[in-house]
């Protein structure tokens, strides 16, 4: 792979023995984080799986988001990553790659697994959210045939755009007569919030980490 960052530098970066989880993920986290505990009565609570889909364009490393579509039921027209619930007799992992293909078209054989980043609650959908990182294995760039019932985009985001601090803003909105201060991503025109900008918040960290040489006592790899 000829891109900025290479596979093992991302191996590397999810693999540090000492990362602050959670300074990383407040970063994008709305409403101070208000509500992300599990509820005491777990026995609602829904398991699902996301990927961060990693591929190499034009030797830059990018990933793919999705805008859901308007009409959905549930977070409709956010801005997420490829996943879903995990059904009976199937690992976390595979239910990422298996919803990928549902939603984005990308065939889970052609999927590699990297590894993966902190569990998350995320409390309107009542789902612990397990994020994996794969890695398009192909010499081909990915055909994205997105799914007509779920996706009304895909959105194409090279890390580079993430790791710049200026696409990271943060501006009040307006929830239910209350002005509450909200970090996001501003990526190609979108706001990439909640559970998803958390997620992705925990990866940038961890490259720059990477990145910056104060990957120390990082296991191998």
């Amino acid at each position: 792979m000829n891109c900025i960052y290479t596979l093992n530098e991302v191996r590397q970066a999810l693999t540090l023995e000492e990362f602050d989880i959670v300074a990383a993920q407040e970063k994008m986290m709305p409403f101070g984080g208000a509500g992300r505990r599990l509820p005491a009565d777990t026995s609602s609570v829904r398991i699902g799986a996301v990927l961060l889909l990693l591929y190499c364009r034009e030797q830059e490393l990018y990933l793919v988001l999705t805008r859901r579509r308007d009409d959905l039921q549930a977070h409709a027209g956010q801005i997420s990553l490829p996943g879903g619930r995990q059904e009976e007799q199937e690992t976390l992992f595979a239910a990422a790659v298996r919803e990928t293909e549902e939603e984005i078209g990308i065939g889970r054989t052609a999927v590699a697994f990297l590894g993966q980043l902190t569990p998350i609650y995320v409390p309107p959908s009542g789902f612990m959210v397990h994020p994996f990182i794969g890695w398009y294995d192909s010499d081909q760039l990915p055909q994205f045939r997105p799914s007509l019932q779920e996706v009304a985009e895909i959105i194409e985001v090279p890390l580079r755009e993430l790791l710049d601090p200026k696409t990271a803003v943060s501006e009040h909105w307006d929830f239910h007569g209350s002005q509450v201060l909200v970090p996001y991503f501003a990526v190609q025109g979108h706001k990439v919030w909640g559970a998803t900008a958390i997620m992705l918040s925990e990866f940038v960290e961890r490259l720059r980490v990477v990145a910056s040489g104060n990957g120390v006592g990082a296991a191998e790899v």
